[in-house]
């Protein structure tokens, strides 16, 4: 790990480089520019508004608006993260054929790129909780870490999936089909609060009950989502026993992803 902040140091003026090049390539020729990093969070929020008034979707003491927007932000950056760190080897070619440097540096860039566009979304959900009368409390101190959290989260299918599509390129036009449908395995529509309610509470599935939420809390969204959403509009800190168990899974798949990398790094300029 020492060795990886090393090289990652040594080479943190490419990196910046790469963010900027990202970030011009992105919005180059885009009449309505960074708007676009804006576009997608908020459609979504009112189109699960309004889906939310015919279905009934309980949302508790925050309004659903604001509630949904703030699960679509680390949702968001987690898609894009992940399906730009995918396809940032490949994308980067003439790079990789001229000159030596880690090539984790890619999905590592493509993931702190999205971080601008983050960053922007907090100045919507800022506007939000004026707009609703809400303040943030101490516990707004956890999000670095629930985003520094969702980074590694992305950055376990990155690295894998980064050096599979060097071999096959339909990875990268899979994953954002299956982080779609994974969407809805994860409390965006809906709060976490009502599958713990259905599954720990109502025993909903019966003996199988406790072992199901933990696995649907194995998806680490499911708690960092919730997380979030607890200490920017809810004043309460992180649920723990919803994010461990995709902690975990991320402490032993994040290792793994890297070391696949590492082992197909070799081969890229070959094969690309």
């Amino acid at each position: 790990m020492l060795r990886v902040a090393t090289n990652l140091y040594a080479y943190r003026e490419l990196m910046i480089t790469l963010a900027w090049k990202n970030i011009a390539l992105r919005y180059k020729q885009a009449y309505l520019g960074i708007a676009w990093a804006i576009l997608k969070p908020v459609t979504l929020m009112l189109i699960f508004t309004l889906v939310k008034s015919f279905v009934g979707i309980e949302s508790g003491d925050i309004p659903y608006p604001i509630l949904v927007f703030a699960a679509l932000m680390p949702w968001t950056f987690f898609q894009e993260s992940a399906s730009d760190g995918v396809n940032s080897v490949v994308s980067n070619t003439a790079l990789i054929k001229k000159i030596y440097f880690p090539r984790e540096i890619f999905p590592i860039t493509a993931v702190l790129t999205k971080l601008v566009e983050l960053g922007i979304n907090f100045i919507i959900l800022a506007g939000l909780m004026v707009w609703y009368g809400m303040m943030p409390s101490a516990h707004v101190l956890w999000v670095p870490i629930i985003l520094a959290y969702t980074m590694l989260a992305a950055l376990t299918i990155a690295f894998v999936g980064a050096a599979i599509n060097v071999y096959f390129r339909d990875m990268g036009q899979a994953l954002p089909v299956l982080l779609s449908l994974l969407m809805y395995a994860s409390p965006v529509i809906y709060p976490l609060q009502l599958v713990k309610d259905k599954l720990l509470t109502q025993q909903a599935a019966g003996e199988w009950s406790n072992m199901l939420y933990t696995l649907y809390t194995i998806n680490p969204l499911a708690g960092i989502i919730d997380a979030f959403q607890n200490v920017v509009l809810r004043s309460q800190p992180p649920d723990l026993t919803a994010m461990i168990p995709g902690a975990i899974m991320i402490s032993i798949l994040l290792p793994l992803s890297y070391l696949y990398f590492k082992r197909a790094e070799a081969y890229f300029a070959d094969v690309i």
